[in-house]
């Protein structure tokens, strides 16, 4: 007798926030649902080092919700492992992932380059997670798909990807294997957000994952930060500091553009230099200017917006100016202080009270940004502590995530119970607010599935 009961593989983003990876195993097909880097406390780190608990080679492909590192950072290592198969995705999704994971690995071998020279690694010598190179082996795999088009995998699969908010490309994932639907919800973007539509919400699932990242958590109204955002610039401003804002390069970088714009505009903070110092945030404006249909901003609004900014690219022009003591807003990477070119401003500038920082974004467990929000006193650099005296504010109504009421909100248009809830991607707090929360609004039971696990459905 044939079993058809499908098994799921919970790889990562399970009982915490960053790593998604979920494999799909038909029994004849095996599917990957997105395939993240771990990121945040040493101990998920080192687990993007292992070989997963399945066999890579037997995969026969991978689909991608959106492009952020936790959801795409994984890819080189599949590739390297023996994965052979087509990786879809839309066009934004795949366009920002090869941006993201070519300027990954040139950070990578940076960072193993400058600690074997300067002998700050345990590991000898340092090596980075994967290469360039790696990156050239892994892009041709990439396949790009239409959204809110079913498309035909295998026999008896399909699949379609549907617009999600959160980033230019993000959508939520449904697949239909033999009539049973599996939806995927990758991360869901905000109601109402200065540069994205509003996500689509699904109308069939039988088996829901569901993210849990601000799970029990409320922003406020992204209009309702900008009196808060203005405040914090002309304080700092007017004490002869300086702002700066550790972003997420692909749509929080823009965003900020955005808002620091507006409030120039509006004549509601001074006129000084503002720099987005970031590669990776460079390329993703001009994806934003080639991607019309995915947001709100048009081509004229898109360049009167970059002409207000010094858009640095080069590391020795960073370098200079995070030598410059002239009060002014810096926008840089990385958005939880895991890397990128913020490192090099901190490590000459978190010394001095008169500075900010601000944080706009999730700051996930183990990593710096979420040290510094908890009141640490100094800042590991480059293998050295630096004492950080900086002024720290966090503003939380700017995050790319739904907060709790939209999470809640988003399953609202389900037309009946899925036969089975795992709540994802998120920390044991907020997949906890988010269980009680479907229940308290459906009567629906969920789970919160741990990492490694294994569930037939």
């Amino acid at each position: 007798m044939k079993n058809d009961k499908i098994r799921i593989h919970f790889l990562g983003a399970a009982g915490t926030v960053t790593g998604s990876k979920y494999l799909i195993d038909t029994g004849e097909k095996k599917i990957l649902v997105d395939c993240g880097l771990f990121q945040g406390l040493k101990e998920l780190r080192l687990k993007n080092w292992e070989y997963p608990p399945v066999n890579v080679e037997n995969i026969d492909i991978v689909l991608l919700t959106h492009g952020h590192m936790d959801h795409t950072g994984y890819l080189p290592r599949l590739i390297n492992q023996g994965f052979k198969g087509p990786i879809l995705g839309t066009n934004p999704t795949l366009e920002i992932a090869k941006i993201i994971l070519y300027d990954s690995a040139k950070i990578q071998e940076q960072d193993a380059e400058r600690a074997n020279k300067e002998g700050y690694s345990k590991h000898s010598p340092a090596e980075p997670l994967y290469t360039i190179a790696d990156v050239d082996k892994t892009i041709p795999h990439f396949k790009t798909i239409p959204q809110a088009q079913w498309i035909p995998l295998f026999l008896g699969i399909k699949v379609r990807f549907q617009y999600n908010g959160h980033i230019l490309g993000a959508t939520f994932i449904e697949l239909d294997i033999n009539g049973k639907r599996f939806v995927f919800s990758g991360d869901i973007g905000r109601v109402n957000d200065f540069l994205l539509y509003t996500p689509l919400k699904p109308k069939k699932a039988d088996v829901l994952f569901i993210e849990s990242t601000y799970g029990g958590r409320f922003h406020q109204e992204e209009e309702d930060a900008l009196p808060e955002i203005e405040k914090l610039v002309n304080e700092t401003i007017s004490r002869g500091g300086s702002l700066f804002v550790p972003s997420f390069s692909v749509e929080r970088a823009q965003l900020m553009m955005f808002i620091f714009w507006k409030l120039v505009k509006e004549n509601k903070i001074p006129k000084v230099q503002m720099i987005m110092d970031s590669p990776m945030g460079a390329d993703v404006l001009e994806l934003f200017q080639r991607t019309k249909d995915w947001h709100k901003l048009d081509y004229d609004e898109c360049k009167e917006m970059c002409s207000h900014f010094t858009i640095v690219s080069s590391y020795q022009e960073t370098m200079e100016l995070r030598q410059d003591k002239k009060p002014k807003i810096v926008i840089a990477g990385s958005g939880m202080l895991t890397g990128g070119r913020m490192l090099n401003y901190l490590e000459t500038q978190a010394q001095y009270a008169e500075n900010t920082l601000l944080f706009v974004g999730y700051q996930a467990e183990g990593t710096r940004g979420r040290k510094l929000l908890e009141g640490a006193k100094e800042l590991k650099v480059y293998g050295k502590y630096v004492p950080f005296d900086m002024q720290v504010a966090e503003v939380e109504g700017l995050s790319a995530h739904a907060d709790h009421a939209e999470l809640i909100g988003w399953m609202n248009k389900l037309k009946k119970q899925p036969q089975r809830i795992f709540i994802i991607h998120g920390e044991k707090e907020g997949a906890e607010a988010v269980q009680i929360g479907i229940k308290e609004k459906y009567g629906w039971e969920s789970e919160i599935p741990q990492l490694y696990s294994i569930e037939e459905v």
